[in-house]
Protein backbone atom coordinates (compact mmCIF):
# COMPACT_ATOMS: atom_id res chain seq x y z
CA UNK A 1 0.00 0.00 0.00
CA UNK A 2 1.41 3.41 -1.01
CA UNK A 3 0.18 6.92 -0.27
CA UNK A 4 1.41 10.14 -1.84
CA UNK A 5 0.85 13.76 -1.10
CA UNK A 6 1.88 16.69 -3.24
CA UNK A 7 1.70 20.43 -2.90
CA UNK A 8 3.35 22.41 -5.71
CA UNK A 9 2.08 25.92 -6.17
CA UNK A 10 3.39 27.62 -9.30
CA UNK A 11 2.85 30.88 -11.18
CA UNK A 12 5.19 30.47 -14.16
CA UNK A 13 5.66 28.14 -17.06
CA UNK A 14 9.09 29.34 -18.09
CA UNK A 15 11.43 28.53 -15.28
CA UNK A 16 14.64 27.11 -14.05
CA UNK A 17 14.26 24.56 -11.30
CA UNK A 18 16.21 22.90 -8.52
CA UNK A 19 15.31 19.69 -6.74
CA UNK A 20 16.65 17.96 -3.62
CA UNK A 21 15.56 14.61 -2.17
CA UNK A 22 16.09 12.96 1.21
CA UNK A 23 15.22 9.31 1.85
CA UNK A 24 14.32 8.04 5.30
CA UNK A 25 13.71 4.38 6.00
CA UNK A 26 12.74 2.35 9.01
CA UNK A 27 11.57 -1.20 9.47
CA UNK A 28 8.01 -0.56 8.33
CA UNK A 29 8.06 2.45 6.02
CA UNK A 30 10.02 4.23 3.33
CA UNK A 31 9.72 8.01 3.17
CA UNK A 32 10.89 10.52 0.57
CA UNK A 33 11.13 14.16 1.47
CA UNK A 34 12.18 16.75 -1.10
CA UNK A 35 12.00 20.43 -1.88
CA UNK A 36 11.18 21.76 -5.31
CA UNK A 37 11.65 25.37 -6.36
CA UNK A 38 10.99 27.21 -9.63
CA UNK A 39 12.10 30.61 -10.75
CA UNK A 40 11.62 32.52 -14.01
CA UNK A 41 11.41 36.25 -14.45
CA UNK A 42 12.25 38.62 -11.72
CA UNK A 43 8.55 39.31 -11.40
CA UNK A 44 7.57 35.76 -10.63
CA UNK A 45 8.63 33.17 -8.06
CA UNK A 46 7.22 29.81 -7.14
CA UNK A 47 8.18 27.21 -4.56
CA UNK A 48 6.85 23.86 -3.57
CA UNK A 49 7.30 20.86 -1.35
CA UNK A 50 6.80 17.21 -2.20
CA UNK A 51 6.62 14.31 0.26
CA UNK A 52 6.13 10.65 -0.53
CA UNK A 53 5.58 7.93 2.02
CA UNK A 54 5.40 4.25 1.22
CA UNK A 55 4.15 1.92 3.94
CA UNK A 56 4.81 -1.77 3.68
CA UNK A 57 2.18 -4.35 4.54
CA UNK A 58 4.36 -6.21 7.06
CA UNK A 59 2.86 -7.19 10.39
CA UNK A 60 4.12 -5.17 13.32
CA UNK A 61 6.19 -6.96 15.91
CA UNK A 62 4.60 -6.78 19.32
CA UNK A 63 6.80 -5.77 22.24
CA UNK A 64 8.34 -8.78 23.95
CA UNK A 65 7.95 -9.60 27.61
CA UNK A 66 10.51 -11.80 29.28
CA UNK A 67 8.68 -15.06 29.68
CA UNK A 68 11.27 -17.47 28.32
CA UNK A 69 14.89 -18.36 28.64
CA UNK A 70 17.44 -16.43 26.71
CA UNK A 71 18.41 -19.03 24.16
CA UNK A 72 16.46 -21.97 22.78
CA UNK A 73 19.58 -24.10 22.48
CA UNK A 74 20.43 -24.07 26.18
CA UNK A 75 21.20 -27.24 28.10
CA UNK A 76 18.53 -28.42 30.52
CA UNK A 77 19.36 -28.42 34.21
CA UNK A 78 18.67 -32.12 34.64
CA UNK A 79 16.13 -31.55 37.39
CA UNK A 80 14.76 -35.08 37.03
CA UNK A 81 18.09 -36.36 38.29
CA UNK A 82 18.16 -33.80 41.10
CA UNK A 83 14.68 -34.67 42.32
CA UNK A 84 14.91 -38.46 42.03
CA UNK A 85 15.37 -40.66 45.09
CA UNK A 86 14.46 -40.24 48.75
CA UNK A 87 18.02 -40.21 50.07
CA UNK A 88 18.91 -36.83 51.53
CA UNK A 89 20.83 -34.56 49.18
CA UNK A 90 22.59 -31.25 49.80
CA UNK A 91 22.82 -28.50 47.17
CA UNK A 92 25.10 -25.51 47.76
CA UNK A 93 24.69 -22.49 45.48
CA UNK A 94 27.49 -19.96 45.45
CA UNK A 95 29.43 -17.44 43.43
CA UNK A 96 30.32 -13.77 43.15
CA UNK A 97 28.23 -11.29 45.12
CA UNK A 98 25.22 -9.88 43.31
CA UNK A 99 24.75 -12.60 40.70
CA UNK A 100 21.41 -13.88 42.05
CA UNK A 101 22.47 -16.79 44.27
CA UNK A 102 19.61 -16.26 46.71
CA UNK A 103 16.92 -16.19 44.02
CA UNK A 104 18.31 -19.33 42.39
CA UNK A 105 18.62 -21.15 45.73
CA UNK A 106 15.14 -20.14 46.87
CA UNK A 107 13.58 -21.10 43.52
CA UNK A 108 15.30 -24.50 43.70
CA UNK A 109 13.96 -25.04 47.23
CA UNK A 110 10.41 -24.17 46.10
CA UNK A 111 10.79 -26.52 43.13
CA UNK A 112 11.90 -29.37 45.41
CA UNK A 113 9.01 -28.76 47.81
CA UNK A 114 6.46 -28.67 44.99
CA UNK A 115 7.95 -31.93 43.69
CA UNK A 116 7.20 -33.76 46.94
CA UNK A 117 10.41 -33.31 48.96
CA UNK A 118 10.32 -31.88 52.48
CA UNK A 119 12.95 -29.18 51.97
CA UNK A 120 15.10 -26.88 54.07
CA UNK A 121 16.82 -23.81 52.63
CA UNK A 122 19.64 -22.35 54.74
CA UNK A 123 21.43 -19.02 54.36
CA UNK A 124 25.08 -19.06 55.46
CA UNK A 125 25.63 -15.49 54.24
CA UNK A 126 26.11 -13.03 57.15
CA UNK A 127 24.17 -10.48 55.05
CA UNK A 128 20.98 -12.52 54.70
CA UNK A 129 18.46 -11.94 51.92
CA UNK A 130 16.29 -15.05 52.16
CA UNK A 131 13.64 -13.07 54.02
CA UNK A 132 13.54 -10.56 51.16
CA UNK A 133 13.39 -13.32 48.56
CA UNK A 134 10.48 -15.13 50.22
CA UNK A 135 8.82 -11.85 51.32
CA UNK A 136 8.57 -13.35 54.80
CA UNK A 137 10.35 -12.76 58.10
CA UNK A 138 12.83 -15.62 58.52
CA UNK A 139 15.15 -13.99 61.05
CA UNK A 140 15.92 -15.31 64.52
CA UNK A 141 18.11 -18.30 63.76
CA UNK A 142 15.23 -20.77 64.02
CA UNK A 143 13.38 -22.97 61.52
CA UNK A 144 10.52 -20.99 59.96
CA UNK A 145 7.84 -22.62 57.75
CA UNK A 146 7.50 -20.99 54.34
CA UNK A 147 3.93 -20.37 53.24
CA UNK A 148 2.82 -21.46 49.77
CA UNK A 149 4.58 -24.62 48.53
CA UNK A 150 2.80 -27.98 48.26
CA UNK A 151 5.17 -29.92 50.56
CA UNK A 152 6.83 -28.68 53.75
CA UNK A 153 9.42 -26.01 53.07
CA UNK A 154 11.35 -24.47 55.95
CA UNK A 155 13.92 -21.69 55.90
CA UNK A 156 16.74 -20.87 58.29
CA UNK A 157 18.83 -17.72 58.45
CA UNK A 158 21.78 -18.37 60.73
CA UNK A 159 21.95 -15.62 63.33
CA UNK A 160 25.62 -14.65 63.86
CA UNK A 161 24.93 -12.42 66.87
CA UNK A 162 22.98 -15.14 68.67
CA UNK A 163 25.79 -17.58 67.95
CA UNK A 164 28.34 -15.13 69.35
CA UNK A 165 26.37 -14.94 72.60
CA UNK A 166 26.29 -18.74 72.76
CA UNK A 167 30.05 -18.76 72.15
CA UNK A 168 30.63 -16.38 75.06
CA UNK A 169 28.34 -18.34 77.39
CA UNK A 170 30.14 -21.60 76.61
CA UNK A 171 33.58 -20.14 77.17
CA UNK A 172 32.51 -18.50 80.46
CA UNK A 173 30.52 -21.33 82.01
CA UNK A 174 31.14 -22.59 85.55
CA UNK A 175 32.51 -19.21 86.54
CA UNK A 176 35.73 -19.73 84.59
CA UNK A 177 36.90 -18.98 81.11
CA UNK A 178 37.20 -21.21 78.12
CA UNK A 179 40.95 -20.65 77.88
CA UNK A 180 41.53 -21.75 81.48
CA UNK A 181 39.29 -24.81 81.11
CA UNK A 182 41.16 -25.83 77.98
CA UNK A 183 44.59 -25.32 79.50
CA UNK A 184 43.58 -27.06 82.74
CA UNK A 185 42.56 -30.11 80.74
CA UNK A 186 45.98 -30.13 79.12
CA UNK A 187 47.75 -29.87 82.48
CA UNK A 188 48.82 -26.25 81.96
CA UNK A 189 46.49 -24.56 84.45
CA UNK A 190 49.37 -23.22 86.54
CA UNK A 191 50.83 -21.53 83.49
CA UNK A 192 47.53 -19.76 82.85
CA UNK A 193 47.45 -18.50 86.44
CA UNK A 194 50.99 -17.17 86.13
CA UNK A 195 50.05 -15.38 82.90
CA UNK A 196 46.74 -14.14 84.27
CA UNK A 197 47.67 -10.52 83.72
CA UNK A 198 47.68 -11.15 79.98
CA UNK A 199 43.92 -11.84 80.17
CA UNK A 200 44.08 -14.84 77.87
CA UNK A 201 40.52 -15.73 78.78
CA UNK A 202 39.21 -12.52 77.26
CA UNK A 203 41.05 -13.43 74.06
CA UNK A 204 39.04 -16.64 73.70
CA UNK A 205 35.83 -15.07 74.96
CA UNK A 206 35.97 -12.69 71.98
CA UNK A 207 34.54 -14.45 68.91
CA UNK A 208 37.39 -15.14 66.49
CA UNK A 209 37.46 -14.29 62.76
CA UNK A 210 35.70 -16.93 60.69
CA UNK A 211 33.06 -17.57 63.36
CA UNK A 212 30.28 -17.26 60.77
CA UNK A 213 31.76 -20.18 58.84
CA UNK A 214 32.23 -22.16 62.05
CA UNK A 215 28.56 -21.58 62.92
CA UNK A 216 27.54 -22.85 59.49
CA UNK A 217 29.66 -25.96 60.07
CA UNK A 218 27.96 -26.53 63.43
CA UNK A 219 24.58 -26.35 61.67
CA UNK A 220 25.70 -28.97 59.17
CA UNK A 221 26.67 -31.18 62.10
CA UNK A 222 23.17 -30.71 63.50
CA UNK A 223 21.70 -31.67 60.13
CA UNK A 224 23.69 -34.91 60.33
CA UNK A 225 22.96 -35.79 63.96
CA UNK A 226 19.78 -34.08 65.18
CA UNK A 227 16.34 -35.66 64.86
CA UNK A 228 14.89 -32.18 64.39
CA UNK A 229 16.20 -32.18 60.83
CA UNK A 230 15.66 -35.85 59.97
CA UNK A 231 12.45 -35.17 58.00
CA UNK A 232 14.21 -33.16 55.28
CA UNK A 233 15.21 -35.01 52.11
CA UNK A 234 16.59 -31.91 50.35
CA UNK A 235 18.71 -29.20 51.98
CA UNK A 236 19.66 -26.16 49.90
CA UNK A 237 22.40 -23.76 51.00
CA UNK A 238 22.37 -20.13 49.95
CA UNK A 239 26.05 -19.48 50.55
CA UNK A 240 28.02 -16.29 51.11
CA UNK A 241 30.12 -14.73 48.33
CA UNK A 242 33.09 -16.68 47.03
CA UNK A 243 35.71 -15.91 49.71
CA UNK A 244 33.46 -16.81 52.66
CA UNK A 245 32.31 -19.98 50.95
CA UNK A 246 35.83 -21.20 50.26
CA UNK A 247 36.70 -20.66 53.94
CA UNK A 248 33.59 -22.59 54.90
CA UNK A 249 34.55 -25.54 52.71
CA UNK A 250 38.17 -25.58 53.86
CA UNK A 251 37.39 -25.16 57.57
CA UNK A 252 36.93 -28.90 58.34
CA UNK A 253 40.41 -29.64 57.01
CA UNK A 254 41.88 -26.72 58.95
CA UNK A 255 40.21 -27.74 62.21
CA UNK A 256 41.14 -31.38 61.71
CA UNK A 257 44.80 -30.47 61.28
CA UNK A 258 44.77 -27.96 64.15
CA UNK A 259 43.06 -30.29 66.57
CA UNK A 260 45.46 -33.03 65.56
CA UNK A 261 48.42 -30.84 66.54
CA UNK A 262 46.79 -29.91 69.86
CA UNK A 263 46.14 -33.57 70.66
CA UNK A 264 49.75 -34.49 69.89
CA UNK A 265 50.90 -31.75 72.24
CA UNK A 266 48.45 -33.03 74.84
CA UNK A 267 49.85 -36.54 74.59
CA UNK A 268 53.40 -35.29 75.11
CA UNK A 269 52.38 -33.28 78.15
CA UNK A 270 50.24 -36.10 79.55
CA UNK A 271 53.12 -38.57 79.43
CA UNK A 272 55.08 -36.28 81.74
CA UNK A 273 52.34 -35.01 84.05
CA UNK A 274 50.61 -38.37 84.53
CA UNK A 275 53.85 -39.94 85.71
CA UNK A 276 54.24 -37.21 88.34
CA UNK A 277 50.59 -37.46 89.42
CA UNK A 278 50.79 -41.25 89.76
CA UNK A 279 53.66 -40.90 92.20
CA UNK A 280 51.43 -38.86 94.50
CA UNK A 281 48.30 -40.91 93.81
CA UNK A 282 46.52 -38.10 91.99
CA UNK A 283 45.77 -39.84 88.72
CA UNK A 284 42.45 -38.48 87.35
CA UNK A 285 40.06 -40.29 85.08
CA UNK A 286 37.61 -37.43 84.37
CA UNK A 287 36.83 -36.42 80.85
CA UNK A 288 39.13 -33.57 79.91
CA UNK A 289 39.42 -31.08 77.08
CA UNK A 290 41.35 -33.45 74.84
CA UNK A 291 38.44 -35.91 74.78
CA UNK A 292 36.09 -33.13 73.74
CA UNK A 293 38.55 -32.06 71.05
CA UNK A 294 38.74 -35.62 69.78
CA UNK A 295 34.96 -35.77 69.42
CA UNK A 296 34.99 -32.42 67.61
CA UNK A 297 37.65 -33.75 65.29
CA UNK A 298 35.51 -36.78 64.46
CA UNK A 299 32.62 -34.46 63.62
CA UNK A 300 34.84 -32.39 61.35
CA UNK A 301 35.79 -35.55 59.50
CA UNK A 302 32.07 -36.27 58.94
CA UNK A 303 31.48 -32.77 57.58
CA UNK A 304 34.51 -33.02 55.31
CA UNK A 305 33.32 -36.34 53.94
CA UNK A 306 29.85 -34.88 53.40
CA UNK A 307 31.20 -31.95 51.38
CA UNK A 308 33.08 -34.39 49.13
CA UNK A 309 30.39 -37.05 48.76
CA UNK A 310 29.40 -37.08 45.07
CA UNK A 311 26.23 -39.06 45.78
CA UNK A 312 24.74 -36.66 48.31
CA UNK A 313 26.33 -33.23 47.75
CA UNK A 314 26.63 -30.88 44.80
CA UNK A 315 27.90 -27.33 44.50
CA UNK A 316 26.16 -25.22 41.84
CA UNK A 317 28.08 -22.15 40.64
CA UNK A 318 25.99 -19.06 39.84
CA UNK A 319 27.39 -16.30 37.62
CA UNK A 320 26.30 -13.55 35.23
CA UNK A 321 27.40 -13.08 31.60
CA UNK A 322 30.28 -10.67 32.15
CA UNK A 323 33.94 -11.50 31.67
CA UNK A 324 34.79 -10.39 35.23
CA UNK A 325 32.14 -12.62 36.82
CA UNK A 326 33.07 -15.57 34.60
CA UNK A 327 36.74 -15.20 35.54
CA UNK A 328 35.90 -15.34 39.26
CA UNK A 329 33.65 -18.35 38.65
CA UNK A 330 36.53 -20.10 36.93
CA UNK A 331 38.74 -19.55 39.96
CA UNK A 332 35.95 -20.75 42.24
CA UNK A 333 35.56 -23.92 40.19
CA UNK A 334 39.30 -24.59 40.39
CA UNK A 335 39.25 -24.10 44.17
CA UNK A 336 36.26 -26.42 44.57
CA UNK A 337 38.00 -29.11 42.55
CA UNK A 338 41.06 -28.67 44.75
CA UNK A 339 38.86 -29.30 47.78
CA UNK A 340 37.28 -32.29 45.96
CA UNK A 341 33.82 -30.71 46.19
CA UNK A 342 31.53 -32.07 43.43
CA UNK A 343 30.54 -29.45 40.82
CA UNK A 344 28.28 -30.32 37.86
CA UNK A 345 26.24 -27.24 36.95
CA UNK A 346 26.83 -23.59 36.12
CA UNK A 347 23.95 -21.10 36.10
CA UNK A 348 24.46 -18.07 33.86
CA UNK A 349 21.91 -15.62 35.21
CA UNK A 350 20.41 -12.35 33.88
CA UNK A 351 20.74 -13.11 30.17
CA UNK A 352 18.85 -10.81 27.84
CA UNK A 353 15.84 -12.55 26.26
CA UNK A 354 15.49 -13.07 22.51
CA UNK A 355 14.29 -10.08 20.53
CA UNK A 356 13.52 -9.41 16.86
CA UNK A 357 15.04 -5.95 17.11
CA UNK A 358 17.40 -4.32 19.57
CA UNK A 359 18.03 -0.76 20.57
CA UNK A 360 21.65 0.33 20.50
CA UNK A 361 22.06 -0.34 24.23
CA UNK A 362 20.53 -3.82 24.05
CA UNK A 363 22.58 -4.70 20.98
CA UNK A 364 25.82 -3.75 22.74
CA UNK A 365 24.74 -5.54 25.93
CA UNK A 366 23.85 -8.69 24.02
CA UNK A 367 27.19 -8.62 22.20
CA UNK A 368 28.98 -8.29 25.53
CA UNK A 369 27.02 -11.22 26.97
CA UNK A 370 27.79 -13.39 23.96
CA UNK A 371 31.47 -12.64 24.48
CA UNK A 372 31.18 -13.85 28.09
CA UNK A 373 29.44 -17.05 26.94
CA UNK A 374 32.30 -17.65 24.50
CA UNK A 375 34.75 -17.26 27.38
CA UNK A 376 32.84 -19.94 29.32
CA UNK A 377 32.95 -22.33 26.38
CA UNK A 378 36.72 -21.89 26.12
CA UNK A 379 37.47 -22.00 29.84
CA UNK A 380 39.05 -25.30 30.97
CA UNK A 381 37.38 -25.06 34.41
CA UNK A 382 33.86 -24.20 33.24
CA UNK A 383 33.43 -25.72 29.78
CA UNK A 384 32.80 -29.21 31.16
CA UNK A 385 29.93 -28.07 33.41
CA UNK A 386 26.28 -28.20 32.40
CA UNK A 387 25.43 -24.59 31.60
CA UNK A 388 21.96 -23.41 32.62
CA UNK A 389 20.87 -20.11 31.07
CA UNK A 390 18.54 -18.03 33.23
CA UNK A 391 16.86 -14.93 31.82
CA UNK A 392 16.74 -11.36 32.93
CA UNK A 393 13.05 -11.10 33.81
CA UNK A 394 10.69 -8.15 33.69
CA UNK A 395 9.49 -8.50 37.30
CA UNK A 396 11.19 -8.61 40.68
CA UNK A 397 11.56 -12.20 41.90
CA UNK A 398 10.03 -11.92 45.35
CA UNK A 399 7.59 -14.26 47.05
CA UNK A 400 6.75 -17.92 46.46
CA UNK A 401 4.69 -17.39 43.24
CA UNK A 402 7.54 -15.45 41.61
CA UNK A 403 10.08 -18.04 42.81
CA UNK A 404 7.94 -20.81 41.35
CA UNK A 405 7.82 -18.90 38.04
CA UNK A 406 11.63 -18.59 38.02
CA UNK A 407 12.12 -22.20 39.11
CA UNK A 408 9.98 -23.48 36.25
CA UNK A 409 12.22 -21.57 33.82
CA UNK A 410 15.61 -22.47 35.31
CA UNK A 411 15.22 -25.92 36.81
CA UNK A 412 14.09 -28.13 33.91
Amino acid sequence: MATTSCCVPSTSTTCSSSFSLRVKRNSNSLSFMGSLSFSSNANSLSAGFVSLSIKQNRPRNNSLQVRSVAAPSEAVAGFDEMVSGTQRKYYMLGGKGGVGKTSCAASLAVKFANSGHPTLVVSTDPAHSLSDSFAQDLTGGQLVPVEGPDCPLFALEINPEKAREEFRSVTQKNGGTGMKDLMDGMGLGMLVEQLGELKLGELLDTPPPGLDEAIAISKVIQFLESQEYSMFTRIVFDTAPTGHTLRLLSLPDFLDASIGKILKLRQKITSATSAIKSVFGQEETREDASDKLERLRERMVKVRELFRDKDSTEFVIVTIPTVMAVSESSRLSASLKKENVPVKRLIVNQLLPPSASDCKFCAMKRKDQMRALDVIQGDPELSSLTMIQAPLVDVEIRGVPALKFLGDIVWK
